[in-house]
Parts: structure tokens; C-alpha cells; sequence
């Protein structure tokens, strides 16, 4: 596999519809907003949904959440001694990294700090950079927020002649919101891990079907959805025009007499394409 010889951006529209997309654990799981109201996903909740399809489709990944564990390990160290015991006793971080970016795709996609103290290794930190970087998504205009106040038929514990305050709970979801995030690929860092141009298709491919079997009870199946996934690819590594550039083209608008937007429908999305520069539009 050749290592990737061009630059690529691309941006992933997505709607969310009576869904809680990624709750703040600081604030009551409320969905993530931004001071002025804007829907927020953060984007380590997007790399774990895209490391969720890359693990279903059959890739070696290091970070795995217990959800989706695929292997019998419950901790980095153990998953990365599995591999990297040898090469961690002679503190060769050249080899380790090597093996690294080899052994697991998100290592070499995402990049990885691997802090290990005491142990056989006695120690050790290394740190990857990886070619692909995701933003955090947000959402077009502001969201509304609804919550439910929710009980359970059944108590925990006791008797169950009395409801106990683990009965009681709160669940909250945005009504709707279309959102944006913007990413990049870049050549320089992906000779450094190895990361090539089949592997940007396997990206590719699980951005776009990024909530596939991401169902739960506060994101429902249908909740969430892809609208339109764009990708540039440019001629060269450093790329025709800059990644700022580049996403500045696209263009998100709710349509003329459109007051609150009710689903992706009513907004109107457009690409300013840039000369020698046209994106891939993808959707299914």
C-alpha cells in the first residue's frame, strides 16, 4: 500500500432529531451547547463512533471502549504489551512506534500517547501524531433542549413497596439540529505512521456511515443521520489551498421563509468550489 501522497479535507453534515448526541457528564448529561446555544458533539465523541465502524469491519484498534471490546484486554498497557512487550524492555521508541502504526489503524490515523510507569518496562512515553485531525461538530443555528423527568417500574433495591431516588431520573434531548465538522488528512504526518491511501478510504467509508449501530436509549435508531459527507482531495501534499480555506466553501443556510427549521430539509447547502478544487459528494 502506497503511504497517502494527497492532502485531503473534508467536512460531514448531520442532522440530529429528538436525540441527546453527546451529553456533558459535567452538567447533568445535558446535550453539549455552546454559550450562544449552538449544539456541540466534541470531537473525541466523533473518533470513538468512527474507531466504533472501523472495529466493526475487521481493523485492529488500540483504543477500544468496553462496549465495543473485540479482545480479552480491559487496559491500554495490557492491550499494547500484547504486542510491544519486547520492544518496550530496550526503550527503542523508533521500533515501538514502527510496531505501533502497524499494528493498530487508529494509531496511525488518530495518533496515540502511550505513558506507561513501572511495570517490566520500567517505564515508558512515547508519543505518535497522526495524519487525521476531526474537529468538534456544531450545529447551524441554535437548539432547542427537551427534558423528561423519568422513573423505572421496578426499584433497585428494598422491597419495592417505596419508589428510592434511584428510580427517578432526568432525559434530555436537542429537538433538532443540523451539524457541521470539519477534518483534514495530512501527507506529511502520514508518512511518519505509515498511513496510506486505502486506509483514507476506510476513514472515508466509516465517517459516512459513522451511526450505523450507534443506537441507545438516547439516541434512537433514526435520531441521527448523515446529510452529506464532502471530501477534497488536492494534487499535491501541501494541498492547492489551505484547510480554512477550503471548508470556508462550503455554505449552510436555512431556505427563504424558513423561521425554525424542522428537519435537514429546510436548509440549503452549497459548495463555492474552488478553481482545480471539487469535492466528492457523498450521502446514502
Amino acid at each position: 500500500m502506497s503511504v497517502l501522497e494527497n492532502k485531503i479535507d473534508f467536512a460531514l453534515v448531520f442532522s440530529v432529531k429528538n436525540a441527546n448526541p453527546n451529553g456533558d457528564p459535567l452538567n447533568g448529561n445535558i446535550p453539549r451547547m455552546t454559550l450562544d446555544g449552538h449544539g456541540e458533539l466534541s470531537d473525541v465523541c466523533l473518533k470513538r463512533k468512527i474507531r466504533n465502524r472501523l472495529l466493526e469491519s475487521g481493523e485492529k484498534i488500540f483504543v477500544q471502549s468496553d462496549d465495543y471490546r473485540k479482545d480479552e484486554f480491559r487496559s491500554l498497557r495490557n492491550r499494547a504489551e500484547s504486542v510491544l512487550k519486547d520492544v518496550m524492555k530496550t526503550k527503542d521508541e523508533e521500533m515501538f512506534r514502527k510496531q505501533a502504526n502497524e499494528t493498530w489503524f487508529d494509531v496511525r490515523s488518530f495518533g496515540q500517547v502511550f505513558a506507561f510507569s513501572g511495570g517490566e518496562g520500567k517505564g515508558l512515553s512515547v508519543g505518535i501524531r497522526g495524519p487525521v485531525s476531526i474537529q468538534a461538530a456544531f450545529s447551524i443555528d441554535p437548539v432547542n433542549v427537551t427534558s423528561m423527568q423519568i422513573t423505572k417500574s421496578v426499584s433497585s433495591e428494598g422491597d419495592g413497596t417505596k419508589r428510592g431516588s434511584d428510580t427517578m431520573g432526568m432525559k434530555h434531548s436537542v429537538d433538532f439540529g443540523l451539524y457541521v465538522a470539519y477534518g483534514s488528512i495530512n501527507p506529511q504526518l502520514a508518512e511518519l505512521t505509515g498511513f496510506s491511501d486505502d486506509d483514507s478510504e476506510k476513514i472515508k467509508n466509516a465517517i459516512l456511515h459513522i451511526f450505523d449501530n450507534d443506537a441507545s436509549s438516547a439516541r434512537p435508531e433514526g435520531s441521527m443521520e448523515v446529510v452529506k459527507l464532502y471530501w477534497w482531495k488536492h494534487n499535491s501534499k501541501a494541498g492547492q489551498y489551505s484547510s480554512a480555506k477550503v471548508h470556508r466553501t462550503l455554505e449552510i443556510k436555512k431556505k427563504d421563509g424558513i423561521k425554525e427549521a424542522k428537519s435537514a430539509a429546510d436548509y440549503e447547502i452549497i459548495t463555492n468550489d474552488l478553481p482545480d478544487l471539487k469535492p466528492e459528494e457523498l450521502s446514502f
